[in-house]
């Protein structure tokens, strides 16, 4: 597979060789045709063949490279019709007479050769003989000539797509991990502020974090086992802070590992804690499901809230990225839907792993 790429990477650098090649080929086949149906000695089917080949190779440029793309492809359809037609008719002249400067070469009497008038007047056998093997040759350069085209603006146009997603998705990470990261240190410096004798352990619980946050997600995707230990660790630093007042269920129902971008649940949960227990002075709960239903992966986190709560934008920055997130890895595989209750938040996160 290398060595293959290196052959196209190396003519599609080297344009001028490529077309020779594929000339040199086309003309070696004409010329074996040539040989079986006629019968004819070798130097006779390689000056013919290579007469004729001359105005076909020039009317296939003529139609590739100036009639398709200076008029057609810019929808100057008349103008392009009327160069079609007058360009068909030339090099199928053009076409006669490089036969016929065969035909000398080989010894055949100049007064048996048709004149120059002769042959432009003669529509019907210009038409019957020359036009439709010229049209031949032409289809087929053209046809490969714009599937490779079309393979290489194809190719450019995943490079550029792959380069973006790669640039947005490192974006987004940069912005989710400082996000987190100022939530959690709040919460440090409000048991430091109380001098709290948890204090140490939540320090301790955010290396572990942050360890995996700074050194061991800065790919793709992670495994699912992974985000979870994040998560409980995060959730074991969260209630910290409410001591016996919030509860929290964790529901695992993940039997095969598999894997997601990382940091998306974390900042779910984040804006759970945040948006509930961090807005409810009563005793709020929250409640997390994770389970993995053949290909589909489900995440489901509900938070109480307040009845007096009111939701502020500038709470939100995590979602939305979220959501673009996701819109950039899986397109239309997922569906994250959100809803805020009379008493209550949910976000669904669902996942096809096809």
């Amino acid at each position: 597979m290398n060595l293959i790429k290196q052959f196209s990477d190396y003519f599609n650098k080297n344009r001028i060789l490529s077309h020779f090649i594929f000339w040199s080929i086309f003309y070696l086949l004409d010329v074996f045709q040539y040989l079986i149906v006629t019968d004819n000695e070798i130097k006779k089917a390689l000056l013919f063949n290579f007469s004729a080949l001359i105005p076909q190779i020039l009317f296939s440029y003529y139609l590739g490279y100036f009639i398709i793309p200076k008029f057609f492809l810019k929808k100057k359809y008349l103008l392009a019709i009327g160069l079609f037609i007058i360009g068909t008719y030339f090099f199928s002249v053009c076409n006669r007479l490089m036969i016929h400067l065969g035909e000398l070469i080989i010894g055949i009497p100049l007064h048996k050769i048709e004149s120059l008038l002769e042959v432009i007047i003669d529509y019907k056998y210009l038409i019957s003989r020359y036009i439709p093997s010229n049209f031949f040759v032409a289809l087929i350069f053209i046809s490969i000539k714009y599937v490779i085209g079309y393979q290489k603006m194809r190719n450019k146009e995943l490079k550029i797509d792959k380069e973006r997603v790669a640039s947005e998705l490192k974006t987004l990470k940069a912005q989710l991990n400082p996000h987190f990261l100022f939530n959690t240190l709040n919460n440090i410096y409000s048991l430091s502020i109380c001098n709290s004798p948890e204090t140490s352990a939540s320090i301790n619980k955010l290396s572990e974090i942050l360890d995996y946050v700074l050194y061991r997600c800065n790919t793709k995707f992670v495994l699912l086992s992974n985000e979870i230990k994040l998560l409980r660790n995060y959730i074991e630093l969260e209630k910290l802070r409410y001591d016996n007042r919030l509860e929290v269920t964790f529901l695992n129902q993940i039997e095969n590992d598999l894997e997601i971008p990382p940091l998306i649940l974390l900042s779910l949960v984040e804006n759970a804690f945040k948006h509930g227990a961090g807005e409810d002075s009563g005793s709020p709960k929250i409640d997390i499901e994770v389970s993995n239903i053949k290909e589909l992966f489900v995440f489901r986190i509900s938070n109480t809230v307040s009845s007096d709560y009111e939701h502020q934008n500038k709470g939100t920055i995590g979602l939305p990225n979220i959501k673009k997130q996701l819109d950039l890895i899986y397109n239309e595989a997922y569906n994250l839907s959100i809803e805020n209750l009379e008493n209550s938040f949910v976000v669904l996160l669902e996942i096809n792993q096809k």
